[in-house]
């Protein structure tokens, strides 16, 4: 038994142990990656064994996150995880939950579990090291992103979709690993996949290298063929067999979701040669496994040595203060807007795009192949496309792949040092909403915009007509939505997602044009924003009404107050999220508990509103499916005027 040999038995023991003490976990994907993933991790994995967020550190993403006991015993052997956190794996409050969460546990570089997105977000990792090495040169950034994959991993849409981009954008420093041993839950991959995966990736000119993923002669050479190939990513399909070294359950598809039993597991150690000793980890194998780190440990010394050196160059301290500044002191000058014109916050938004982009160099983006729609055409053609245009091109042209898109910006902000956006009709929010979660969950400032958000769209038809979107999205935790009333609000919403330093930001556009508000009649437009919804149009004393507005239904709301000779206060309302996280004393002064008599208006599903006027309060609003007519037709069949609208309060109130 080789050196080698014997950390990988070791690495399964511990695979196996914490699988059936946790009684939980997938120990069959885990065990037949393991010989790829330990050599990986002890003979080229390039990090800082005193830093785990090094900036030019190579980046490892556990795509099939099911296969997480194998990542965290080599975290342990790498010391960044103790023998208690592999003991507690499963368990409330522990270091190593079910699936990696990257802020939970050191040495994760991304949260994986929903399948294929972890692959994606590998693309989006390799993209920004690209970008970056363009900008501040191969001596400060040139890392690897690996990636671990499996079959259901593989066949995931968002994966192949995300290996397209990745291969036409030639990301040469990015290396797949597929452990391909043809086992999913519910039995052989035969069963539900017959693709050849060498021609499909070589197809999306992908480099492919298959290799005996139990071989490690072989896994050795196509690791360091993978490095070689730089204008194109590569593939390592690994052929592997399901829970490998297994006692008698190798290549059975029970061990993809359930513990070993004792019995197995005993048998299991016996067949590798190791003592049935549980979490057994001999002091030689983790001298073996850590026999680089003081190498690794110059290695980084002398690249910060570089670093400094690098800094006495002012261009460069320029780009590196853009790159590693906190996204919480950056200072933005916005556009004006002339107050009474009529501007679709799309086109705000737009303009606000090609005012700043040139002193953000760091933002980067693009729309999934709506550039005229999504204002980004300007964007697109002032930089060019990245990859296709040079690796220092800022627009990201996405194609028709919303999701990839949107997993691919959460993969460029997990690597850091860049401002992502995506944009797509908010109809479309469905295809990337999982994406979405994943942005929220992991703590990403990641913008997503989002144009032709309502009815008004018009001639497109109810395909393309966001009923259900805006409350949907409101309903994931810790994700700010953003719908501003005006050309004003949009610009200072926008400076409300580009500061954010751990929540994602959905910025829901319109497509109609809406009065631009003067801030010398409506005084809070410009910062009133901040704190999600706010008093837009007081009246004196105590309101007798009160009207609440979200995006192009504020301007409805200041023109319905008109039609009342009482007491009406509005308030705009561009975001739920930001509103609610106030201080009770401040929402108690916008919206006073003692006026009851409330109303609200937006252009989508109406129950939301209820929370802020009441379970019997008036609320105009559209659940049901539009119809293909011009807007302004829409907007008077289903009731979106000031006289029907006060007509509805009247009749309440």
């Amino acid at each position: 038994m080789t050196q080698m040999d014997k950390t990988i038995a070791v690495v399964k023991g511990l695979i196996m142990d914490g699988i059936a003490k946790a009684n939980s976990g997938h120990p069959g994907g885990a065990m037949s990656s393991a010989d790829f993933a330990t050599i990986l991790f002890s003979e080229f994995l390039n990090t800082n064994p005193d830093d785990t967020k090094w900036f030019n550190r190579d980046r490892f993403v556990l795509a099939a996150g099911h296969e997480s006991m194998l990542l965290y015993s080599l975290l342990h052997l790498q010391g960044l995880l103790s023998m208690d956190d592999l003991k507690q794996f499963r368990q409330l409050g522990s270091r190593t939950p079910g699936h990696p969460e990257v802020n939970e546990t050191p040495g994760v570089e991304a949260t994986s579990g929903p399948l294929g997105q972890g692959f994606a977000v590998s693309v989006g990792f390799a993209a920004a090291e690209a970008f970056l090495r363009e900008k501040l040169g191969a001596d400060v950034m040139d890392h690897y992103t690996y990636a671990l994959s499996c079959d259901g991993d593989i066949q995931e849409p968002v994966a192949l979709g995300a290996a397209s981009l990745a291969g036409l954008w030639g990301l040469g420093n990015l290396i797949v690993y597929y452990d391909s041993n043809k086992i999913q839950l519910a039995g052989p991959t035969c069963k539900a996949d017959c693709t050849d995966h060498r021609k499909v990736f070589e197809g999306f000119c992908w480099q492919v290298l298959e290799v005996d993923g139990h071989n490690h002669d072989e896994i050795r050479a196509a690791i360091k063929n993978a490095q070689l190939e730089k204008s194109k990513p590569t593939l390592i399909i690994g052929h592997t067999t399901m829970a490998k070294g297994c006692a008698s359950l190798e290549g059975s598809h029970k061990t993809h979701g359930s513990p070993l039993s004792a019995e197995e597991i005993a048998a299991t150690k016996e067949k590798l040669g190791m003592p049935v000793e549980d979490f057994y980890v001999p002091e030689d194998v983790v001298e073996s496994f850590r026999s680089r780190q003081d190498g690794l440990r110059q290695n980084a010394a002398d690249w910060q040595a570089m670093l400094e050196t690098k800094l006495k160059d002012a261009d460069f301290a320029e780009m590196w203060g853009h790159v590693t500044k906190p996204r919480t002191e950056l200072t933005i000058d916005w556009p004006e807007f002339t107050p009474g014109e009529k501007m679709a916050t799309r086109k705000a938004w737009g303009t606000c795009l090609n005012s700043v982009m040139d002193s953000l160099p760091t933002l980067v983006g693009g729309s999934a192949d709506l550039d005229p729609s999504n204002q980004t055409q300007h964007f697109r053609d002032t930089y060019g496309d990245f990859g296709v245009d040079g690796y220092g091109s800022r627009n990201l042209a996405f194609g028709v792949r919303e999701f990839p898109m949107a997993a691919i910006m959460n993969g460029m902000q997990l690597h850091g040092g860049l401002m992502p956006f995506g944009a797509t009709f908010l109809t479309f929010a469905d295809y990337c909403r999982n994406a979405i979660r994943m942005s929220a969950l992991q703590k990403l400032p990641v913008l997503y915009v989002f144009t032709h958000d309502s009815f008004w769209v018009g001639e497109d038809g109810p395909t393309h007509q966001p009923i259900e979107h805006v409350s949907s999205l409101r309903l994931i935790p810790d994700l700010i939505d953003l719908r501003p009333a005006d050309a004003m609000e949009t610009a200072t919403c926008l400076d409300i997602a580009l500061k954010q330093k751990d929540m994602p930001s959905t910025l829901f556009l319109t497509r109609q044009g809406l009065p631009i508000l003067d801030p010398a009649e409506y005084p809070n437009v410009t910062d009133g924003p901040r704190k999600g919804g706010y008093v837009i149009k007081d009246c004196d004393g105590t309101p007798d009404l009160i009207l609440i507005g979200s995006g192009s239904e504020v301007s409805l709301c200041l023109e319905t107050a008109k039609l009342f000779k009482r007491n009406v206060r509005v308030v705009s309302m561009p975001s739920t999220k930001l509103f609610d996280d106030q201080p009770e004393s401040y929402k108690n002064e916008v919206l006073p508990p003692e006026v009851t008599n409330r109303a609200a208006a937006e252009a989508g599903r109406t129950q939301l509103w209820h929370k802020y006027v009441g379970l019997t309060g008036v609320v105009l609003g559209v659940d049901h499916f539009g119809a293909s007519a011009p807007g302004q037709i829409l907007s008077d069949k289903y009731g979106f005027t000031p006289e029907n609208f006060a007509r509805m309060i009247r009749e309440k109130y």
